[in-house]
């Protein structure tokens, strides 16, 4: 799996280039099909960044990335 550096996922944010990518313990996922992450925004998170922090504060649990495809690892 390609692993991608923090800047790089940065500029997946659904502003600076047409993927909308977010991570999540490590892995980023694409979730630029999804209607909720329009403009790279999902309520008050923005796309292009490690969200993993944020999870339990979210009304869903972490098999909601199941239903993207995984891009790569994010570098330590």
């Amino acid at each position: 799996m390609k692993v991608y550096s923090r800047q790089q996922l940065a500029l997946r944010n659904g502003q600076d280039k047409p993927e909308i990518w977010v991570a999540y313990q490590g892995i980023i996922y694409d979730v630029s099909s999804s209607r909720l992450w329009k403009n790279g925004k999902h309520y008050e998170h923005w796309a292009g960044q490690d969200l993993t922090d944020e999870l339990p504060d979210a009304p869903h649990t972490e098999e909601v990335f199941q239903k993207f495809t995984r891009i790569g690892q994010l570098m330590k």
